[in-house]
């Protein structure tokens, strides 16, 4: 059968369409995305009335794209961008009143092992760490074993941190560094955990995929790579971190939707391998919408 699963993210709203074989076969058909921004709709840690539009509108919009295929199974989940407010019943039955979605908000937990479940539906690791770099919020996992040990949601994001601290479009050096700060803070108690060093980091969302892009373009690896050595990152983050116009050239010809988030993204994987004295990164095309698929729908089916 077809079953979509719609993710309410704080930078990005996203909709994959399946074509599902239980138990827990399924194959992508098509996907569709909207750079909602929700995370800069929060206002005094409230979602602002035009932050619920931006999110009903957005749904409407995948709505339209479903009836036109006549899919009917659709299941909604939201994240930090519904989970990290303080009116998160009133935005939820106001988007869900509007669009006739129900919405599951899922906690950081769950997110957490839904984008882990979801990497190993792609990848064959027994032993490593996985993170899942969103708008708000930062989803950390250590396995071993193939088994997840702990999973944890640090409340730090790419476009969370655009914008705390950054002005104008790009980041100056001053913004670096409280940049730098906020994240050492955020993942206070999780990047300290000692873990054998050298272990995979297994990256999903939008800014692996796009740190992914430019490290094939700066370190011109080959196109159907999926992992990045550290001697790699070091090098596109001091691409984009040596100047703003070298910044935005590389990033406009790249990756031009997230030239403010970016190298707040970048900042925060950086500290991730850093922290954990990871060994390579590791991309996965896959992550919480097919955990969600697999742990939330095909198991229950």
């Amino acid at each position: 059968m077809k079953q979509a699963v719609i993710d309410i993210g704080s930078n990005s709203m996203r909709l994959t369409v399946y074509e599902t074989t239980p138990p827990q076969i399924f194959r992508v058909l098509f996907k569709e995305k909207i750079m909602a921004g929700l995370a800069g709709y929060v206002e005094h840690n409230a979602l602002s009335p035009d932050g619920i539009e931006r999110a009903i509108l957005g749904l409407l919009s995948f709505r339209a794209t479903l009836s036109a295929l006549d899919i009917k199974a659709v299941a909604v989940f939201a994240t930090a961008s519904l989970r990290n407010v303080k009116n998160t019943d009133q935005a939820v039955a106001a988007i869900q009143r509007a669009t006739g979605y129900p919405i599951e908000v899922i906690s950081g937990e769950e997110e957490a092992a839904f984008g882990y479940a979801g990497a190993m539906q792609e990848l064959d690791l027994t032993e490593g760490l996985f993170v899942d770099i969103g708008g708000a919020s930062t989803e950390v996992v250590r396995f071993t074993g193939g088994v997840m040990e702990s999973a944890n949601s640090c409340p730090v994001g790419s476009l969370k941190l655009y914008r705390d601290f950054v002005r104008k479009i790009l980041p100056n050096k001053e913004a670096i560094h409280h940049m730098e700060k906020a994240i050492t803070m955020a993942t206070l108690g999780v990047v300290e955990r000692p873990v054998r060093q050298g272990l995979p980091l297994v990256c999903v969302g939008g800014t692996a995929r796009a740190a992914l892009k430019l490290a094939k373009r700066v370190c011109r690896l080959p196109e159907t790579s999926n992992s990045i050595t550290i001697g790699q990152l070091d090098r596109v983050c001091q691409e984009l971190c040596a100047s703003q116009k070298q910044a935005a050239d590389l990033i406009l010809k790249i990756e031009p939707e997230r030239i403010h988030t970016m190298i707040p993204g970048m900042l925060i994987l950086r500290h991730m391998v850093q922290g954990f004295g990871a060994g390579r990164v590791i991309v996965s095309q896959y992550g919480v919408r097919e955990g969600y698929l697999c742990q939330k729908i095909l198991k229950a089916s």
